[in-house]
């Protein structure tokens, strides 16, 4: 999994503040997660906390800073355990030991070069009826210097999503685009303003007067576009 580490601790810091946003990915993403959970990519822990009523809470992540972090904020909590580990790697099989039944893996496929291939671990260490629950950016046409300092491979359609959820094993329970402004707001940082990172200003606007608002709105009705993709999907066999 190759990402910029040093931009990646400073983003999820300054993602922080977007609590409301937080939670309304946690809301959307949470509902479809079992008892034992593994979350691939777990940062800073922003939507760890959020599974504090599991009975297992497995979190992997490569940055070394970031795990560290993640340890030290669930110390506490016995059912959290985190390990430095790569979903890429061989070792991510030896995860069965935890007898997880869902996996979040949030805004982190973008990162890994082989999607497919961790998509195919992730099935291997499921059981019969175990879910996996992905948040992707979408669209291509929106890819810019952001994405790419953050070190994002590709973005997402539904179709390409559905397509390598199933070339990897799963079927696809539900599939649906999130955050309608935020689409023109990444395409217009991407596109006419040309910036490599979106502010504190922005991420702090966004998170008090926009998505209280969408938030509603989009549970009302789903999006037909949207600055990202949720997908839920179900081992089957």
């Amino acid at each position: 999994m190759q990402v910029d580490a040093a931009y990646t601790l400073a983003d999820q810091q300054r993602m922080q503040a977007a609590q409301r946003y937080f939670q309304w990915q946690a809301r959307l993403a949470e509902s479809s997660l079992g008892r034992r959970v593994l979350e691939v990519g777990c940062g800073l822990g922003n939507f760890s906390e959020h599974l504090a009523d599991r009975e297992l809470v497995a979190g992997i992540d490569t940055e070394p800073a970031c795990i560290s972090s993640w340890q030290a904020r669930f110390a506490t909590r016995s059912n959290y355990i985190g390990r430095h580990l790569d979903a890429e790697s061989p070792e991510f099989l030896t995860l069965r030991i935890h007898n997880v039944d869902s996996i979040a893996c949030l805004n982190v496929l973008e990162h890994i070069r082989h999607d497919e291939l961790v998509l195919r671990q992730m099935w291997q260490i499921l059981p019969a009826g175990g879910r996996v629950v992905l948040m992707v950016p979408a669209f291509e046409a929106l890819y810019g210097e952001i994405d790419e300092r953050l070190g994002h491979y590709r973005r997402y359609t539904s179709r390409s999503l559905g397509k390598l959820a199933e070339t990897a094993g799963f079927r696809v329970r539900s599939l649906r685009y999130m955050n309608l402004v935020g689409f023109f707001g990444w395409w217009a940082n991407a596109k006419i303003f040309k910036r490599s990172e979106q502010s504190p200003a922005q991420i702090a606007f966004f998170d008090r007067y926009v998505v209280p608002i969408q938030s509603r709105a989009e549970d009302l009705i789903a999006p037909p576009f949207g600055q990202s993709l949720m997908a839920t999907l179900m081992k089957t066999a």
